[in-house]
């Protein structure tokens, strides 16, 4: 498989409309840019195969900044989060920070993102295909003494892969302290940079916001570094596909509840017991009855990709379909997650996937493909 293969099933059919503030120096690195959630986002370097190895096994740097960053602030705010999201948000001790879903009334997900609390307010961060439609959202939502802003002065970097950790502390002492889903502002000279230990590729890693007019420097200083080298949507999409974490758009989306996108995790055993949040009813009895259909891991037969949109059945019957898939680099084989009803959604269960008029052999997984790295508090 040549790395070219897969790029066009990553790319939406909108068209760019702005530049990252690092476009200039992602070119000078190398990249091909393509249009990706409205801006024009660096897709690779030397190749996406090479770059999602380097990651596994060094520290690769992502250009995120396509994502929005917002703080929401206010006496309240806690509690108007939760009603708009199914966590416990009240509970969330400062530093820490919360996976969590955006839903609409009737439960459907808008939106997952983090949600973290600082010491000025709740630290969000939203996907960048929808972060205009979450900002009206919350907007509409949110009570008028609550405070809504969108940080468009600010990137967001993301280191990973098991040497991010010496990479990044060379430059930032102390960052070594934050466990998995902490955060902190660490100063790297005269600028605060808000790191934290989180990502989306499965290892070890960094999340770090910086303000726009510092972002090349800090890219830079890192990509001097022998242990890392700048990484495309590419590789991101392989990694995070290995790593069992769903793109939103893809295997997660407004016609899909939190329990049938086996995201049931951020429910709170508290809000399971309250309720009162968007689509309550239909969500928790998901959870009691179960789903009618469910997300789940597909081990694929031979050496053939299945991509998305790829029906799924089980002899003739149309059981399914494919929401991400693709040549997993680290497993050394095709993989796939996609949507099939309940009662084919048992781990060992054999299927087919129709793939160019052809079936090709699936079998239902575990997810993840491979294991995570993330470094945990007392781990």
């Amino acid at each position: 498989m040549s790395d070219s293969d897969n790029i066009d099933e990553l790319l939406p059919e909108a068209i760019a409309t702005e530049e990252l503030v690092l476009g200039d120096w992602h070119r000078a690195q190398g990249a091909r840019m393509v249009p990706f959630a409205g801006y024009l986002m660096p897709i690779q370097y030397e190749g996406i195969m090479a770059e999602h190895g380097w990651t596994r096994a060094h520290a690769g740097l992502f250009d995120v900044s396509h994502m929005g960053q917002l703080i929401v602030s206010g006496d309240g705010a806690a509690a108007a989060l939760e009603a708009l999201v199914p966590g416990d948000i009240s509970a969330l001790a400062e530093g820490r920070m919360r996976y969590s879903l955006l839903l609409a009334d009737d439960g459907g997900v808008l939106d997952d993102l983090m949600i973290t609390r600082t010491p000025t307010g709740y630290f969000l961060v939203v996907n960048g295909a929808v972060k205009w439609d979450d900002i009206a959202h919350l907007r509409e939502h949110l009570p008028d003494d609550i405070t809504l802003n969108y940080l468009d002065d600010r990137a967001l970097l993301a280191l990973q892969g098991p040497q991010a950790v010496a990479a990044l502390s060379r430059i930032v002492p102390g960052v070594a302290a934050l466990t998995f889903m902490t955060s902190d502002i660490f100063l790297w000279g005269e600028d605060p940079l808000w790191i934290s230990r989180s990502g989306y590729t499965g290892e070890d890693g960094f999340e770090i916001s910086v303000a726009a007019d510092a972002a090349e420097r800090l890219a830079a200083a890192l990509c001097a570094m022998d242990e890392v080298k700048p990484i495309g949507l590419g590789a991101r999409d392989s990694l995070r596909l290995e790593a069992g974490l769903p793109l939103y758009g893809h295997d997660m989306d407004i016609s899909t509840d939190p329990v049938e996108a086996n995201a049931a995790f951020a429910i709170s055993k508290a809000r399971r017991a309250e309720g009162g949040f968007p689509g309550a009813d239909r969500i928790l009895t998901a959870l009691a009855e179960g789903p009618s259909r469910k997300l789940v891991g597909l081990n694929v037969q031979g050496q053939v990709p299945v991509r998305e949109g790829a029906l799924l059945f089980s002899c003739a019957d149309a059981v399914g379909r494919v929401t991400s898939g693709g040549f997993a680099p680290s497993v050394g084989a095709p993989i796939a997650m996609g949507y099939v009803a309940a009662a084919h959604a048992v781990v060992g269960t054999a299927l087919e996937a129709e793939v160019r008029g052809k079936r090709v052999g699936v079998t239902v997984t575990t997810m993840p493909f491979i294991p995570h790295r993330y470094v945990r508090k007392g781990g």
